[in-house]
């Protein structure tokens, strides 16, 4: 008993020593960092190599393929005049790049007001790589998981559920994005020579990362504006468009009030008038021959 009471007082006194804390200390982390590598999944370490890895094969299409416009680091490019050649992708996430590349958007043929759906330039693989590059600059909206635009689950729910799901879609269509892509996704006109692109045909991820990143004159629709759910009802509400038949007939392209009146006022009554001058010029024939006789 007396010699752990020794003990005890010699351990006491080195505890109050001038470096007693720091070893402590020393020995602490030397533990911690022993069983972290000990312990910790392997997969973690190749996950972040592979991803270094992606993020070099990006950098590499990117000095290639975007640099002349976008800059070396993605900073933007001014012409000589001072004019925006290329914005800045500083933060704009690789779910605007998947967007932009994915569509064909990108690389565009020359700069202009805006930039049509064309045939893609790059793989699946090269656009990943140029996503996670330009999402290496800095943060922002990264590209979405499957998970995240999957709508297949709206349509396994009871059909009270599932209609109430597409109609919430619906009306947040209609609020919030029918102004330009017109009320049933077929586009429209827009100021300044821009247009609201046709909805119809896009895959599912292409419109998911629309409404994360607000391409051209498009508004962005965070998660904080709109859910990730509710972006998932819109979805289902733009398949359900392209499922329902024309049930008047001849569609007139979709284009609404607008085009269906310019259809009326030029082939409508452009018609009765010709017909009303075709009848007038015939009756004074008539009587012409009546009175020659």
């Amino acid at each position: 008993m007396r010699f752990l009471n020794r003990s005890a007082g010699r351990l006491s006194r080195h505890r109050r020593g001038r470096f007693a804390g720091l070893a402590v200390l020393l020995v602490a982390l030397l533990v911690t960092g022993g069983a972290y590598a000990a312990l910790a999944p392997a997969g973690q370490a190749e996950q972040s190599q592979d991803n270094a890895e992606l993020v070099e094969q990006g950098r590499e299409l990117f000095l290639v393929g975007c640099s002349t416009c976008h800059g070396q680091n993605g900073e933007g490019v001014l012409d000589v005049n001072g004019n925006q050649l290329g914005p800045s992708l500083q933060g704009v996430g690789g779910a605007a790049v998947d967007f932009q590349v994915g569509t064909g958007r990108m690389p565009m043929v020359q700069p202009g007001q805006q930039n049509p759906r064309k045939n893609v330039a790059y793989s699946d693989d090269e656009t990943a790589a140029l996503a996670a590059f330009v999402q290496s600059l800095a943060p922002g909206p990264d590209v979405p998981d499957e998970s995240d635009y999957d709508t297949s689950y709206i349509y396994d729910l009871p059909e009270d559920e599932r209609d109430a799901a597409i109609n919430r879609g619906q009306q947040i269509f209609l609020t919030n994005c029918t102004a330009c892509h017109n009320f049933n996704g077929r586009g429209g006109a827009m100021p300044r020579g821009g247009y609201a692109p046709s909805l119809r045909g896009v895959s599912d991820k292409h419109i998911y990362e629309a409404m994360l990143t607000g391409p051209s004159q498009m508004d962005v629709f965070s998660d904080g504006n709109i859910p990730p759910e509710n972006k998932r009802e819109v979805i289902a509400f733009l398949e359900t468009l392209q499922e329902q038949p024309q049930q008047g007939g001849f569609s007139l392209g979709g284009l609404g009030p607008v085009g269906e009146g310019l259809y009326v006022f030029v082939v409508g009554i452009g018609g009765l008038v010709g017909f009303a001058v075709w009848i007038a010029a015939h009756t004074t024939r008539t009587k012409k021959g009546k009175e020659t006789a």
